[in-house]
């Protein structure tokens, strides 16, 4: 079944006087999926996420929301937690949120009802008559991400969801996304987390001075910059393997070692080789594939040296 767009983002450029924050910048987000922005402070991510909600307008190019260039129609099916909270301090939880329902066109009954129901699930809800300036920086994250919620949004724009959490409200906000992702919902997460675009992100785009570095599913990318090695741990003579070029031995406390192999050798070749020796014994073996972050540093730094 063809996944339906969210957002179609077609040639979109963005200028402040002589300094261009977007370049010809092109991507598409489809419901039911977790796709992740990255890129260095300035890259052009909060431009991009603005010109998408309409509080920007691009210098040229264009964008669709729900098959359509946005409207206040949309916008009613779009939830918005930003990188600068915008929680009312001295105001009751519960009442801001009831408002903030209301604006969103929820009766005031429903807005109560849907806000009580998500404090009580993320154990905020004998918080709810505090005042959020009462409440610990984690805590009022956790409301924030209410707010964005509490319509029903179709489709969310979240910058740095998981500032100020410890791993445990982590894991109650990634698990709201990954259920919002579940029912169909398209989630667009700004972050500089890797790891956790690695746990869950779908696809990814990866920007760097306002230009389009990285697009894709998150393994292929990662793929593309597969060492032509392979991670093992066991134990044996890892040098003595036909296809092996020469071994780098790991520091971490494993018996593990990276094995750069020879021209036109493949991994499996390697890992058949192993099969058939008695005097190798394996536990693990994966490509060489780095991480996210390494990725993401080759890339900003590759833009660096080219300057």
């Amino acid at each position: 079944m063809p996944q339906s767009v969210a957002i179609s983002v077609d040639h979109i450029s963005k200028t402040y006087g002589d300094f261009r924050a977007v370049n010809n910048l092109s991507f598409e987000v489809y419901g039911g999926e977790i796709f992740a922005m990255l890129g260095p402070n300035g890259a052009g991510k909060s431009t991009t996420i603005r010109m998408i909600l309409d509080i920007l307008k691009p210098d040229s190019g264009k964008i669709s929301v729900f098959g359509a260039p946005i409207s206040d129609a949309a916008k009613n099916r779009i939830g918005y937690l930003p990188e600068e909270r915008g929680l009312y301090r001295n105001v009751p939880v519960l009442e801001m949120m009831v408002y903030l329902g209301l604006l969103k066109g929820l009766t005031p009954g429903e807005a109560r009802k849907r806000a009580l129901r998500y404090l009580e699930q993320v154990d905020l809800g004998e918080h709810a008559k505090k005042k959020v300036s009462e409440l610990s920086k984690g805590m009022q994250q956790k409301v924030q991400f209410g707010v964005t919620m509490l319509h029903e949004p179709d489709l969310i724009l979240i910058d740095e969801p998981f500032s100020g959490l410890d791993p445990v409200n982590t894991q109650v906000i990634e698990t709201l996304i990954r259920d919002f992702k579940a029912r169909g919902g398209a989630v667009v997460m700004s972050t500089h987390q890797m790891y956790q675009v690695e746990e869950m992100a779908d696809r990814l785009l990866m920007i760097n001075r306002g230009e389009q570095k990285l697009y894709g599913n998150v393994s292929d990318v990662r793929a593309q910059y597969a060492l032509p090695a392979v991670n093992v741990e066991g134990r044996g003579d890892w040098a003595s393997i036909s296809g092996v070029d020469h071994v780098e031995q790991k520091q971490n406390g494993r018996a593990s070692a990276l094995l750069y192999l020879k021209p036109n050798v493949k991994p499996d070749d390697v890992l058949g080789e192993i099969a058939r020796r008695d005097d190798i014994f394996i536990q693990r073996f994966e490509l060489a594939v780095p991480s996210l972050n390494e990725i993401f540093i080759q890339v900003v730094a590759g833009d660096k040296h080219r300057e």
